[in-house]
């Protein structure tokens, strides 16, 4: 799909909810959503899903229920804007990212496995199960937080960006320093694939790169090009070792209070919303990595066996690290990988059933 037409496809699709919500009101609930992304649509799949939603929750309800988006962190960081949606007083709802979501259910850390999806349907479907959903109801206990559903964060797969030199193999890590998350998963993983770690906050990412403290880093590739990596660093691979992933939570203290048709409206809206981000973010990304290979002096795609080998290697290493340091249940961590790997099974299964015979 070519990059000007995704902008304009969306303003279409949106136009008759969005006249529609001009016609409202005045309302007797609202929804507040913050998210870090950044307002704009045509740079991220997140707002302009958000739009999405809003449109289609003022319209179902003729406007009783206003949603009001602030993008670009303008209410806090991800953390802060969970907290403010645990009381559900002034914000109802935000996005976090799998670090932030962790530190409220720390079950999540367990996506953060390496090398968990092979493409996109898998994640998009695993994401969107009934056992996700099931694993993630935990949130409402431990956090007074509704999952609604899964984001891809940048477009989920992520890409190594560094100074040294090209990376086409696992060996080609060895002695690099990249520069993580402040996520001890992510960490782990790097040691184990022979580099070392720096963890950093997202705000000394460039100068970082720039002065040398790290030789690399990994992102969606989405990020890389939005934020002007190659300014930084030469050489790209895109390995997928990682797929980011962002929640979307909604407070249960203010959706208990909602009347029942409103609940669901919610519910049917936000589902509709995020389908329509699965798609867009498939469209971003891979136009991010056709840009990224037209702007860093070097990219690489990963071939299936190479992963695979790096793989039985971080994998090992994720889960030592997440059942002995961690302390999650062994139990636990198979079971969400079973899960993964049968989803993707099945969904190959069924497109072949479907369409190939």
């Amino acid at each position: 799909m070519n990059k000007t037409m995704l902008p304009r496809m969306v303003a279409v699709a949106a136009f008759p909810l969005v006249v529609a919500s001009t016609l409202v009101q005045a309302q007797s609930h609202e929804m507040v959503i913050a998210t870090l992304i950044p307002e704009s649509m045509t740079n991220n799949e997140i707002y302009p899903a958000l739009v999405h939603f809003k449109n289609l929750v003022e319209a179902r309800t003729d406007g009783d229920l206003e949603v009001s988006i602030f993008g670009g962190g303008q209410l806090g960081s991800e953390v802060e804007t969970g907290s403010e949606v645990q009381g559900g007083r002034t914000l109802q709802s935000t996005i976090m990212s799998t670090g932030a979501m962790s530190s409220f259910y720390e079950d999540y850390q367990l996506v953060t496995a390496p090398f968990l999806f092979t493409n996109w349907r898998q994640a998009w479907a695993f994401y969107d199960s009934e056992w996700f959903a099931d694993f993630m109801s935990g949130t409402i206990e431990a956090a007074n937080m509704r999952y609604l559903g899964t984001f891809d964060d940048g477009g989920g797969f992520v890409a190594f960006t560094n100074n040294v030199r090209p990376i086409e193999t696992v060996e080609d890590l060895e002695g690099l320093n990249i520069r993580t998350e402040e996520n001890p998963a992510h960490v782990a993983v790097m040691r184990a694939l022979g580099a070392s770690a720096t963890p950093l906050p997202w705000g000394e990412l460039i100068t970082a790169l720039e002065t040398g403290l790290a030789d690399g880093q990994f992102n969606a590739p989405v990020i890389n090009t939005a934020f002007n990596l190659d300014a930084v660093t030469d050489h790209t691979t895109l390995t997928g070792h990682v797929y980011n992933s962002a929640p979307w939570m909604i407070s249960e203290a203010w959706y208990q209070e909602l009347p029942e048709e409103y609940q669901q409206v919610v519910i049917t809206s936000a589902r509709e919303a995020i389908e329509v981000s699965h798609g867009m973010s498939g469209a971003l990304a891979t136009a991010s990595w056709l840009e990224s290979c037209e702007r860093f002096e070097t990219c690489y795609l990963m071939p299936e066996a190479e992963r695979q080998r790096m793989a039985e290697i971080a994998r090992p290493a994720w889960k030592e690290w997440i059942v002995d340091d961690f302390g999650m249940d062994a139990e636990r961590v198979e079971a969400l990988l079973a899960e993964v790997e049968r989803v993707g099974n099945e969904v190959a299964d069924e497109d072949f059933r479907i369409y190939g015979q």
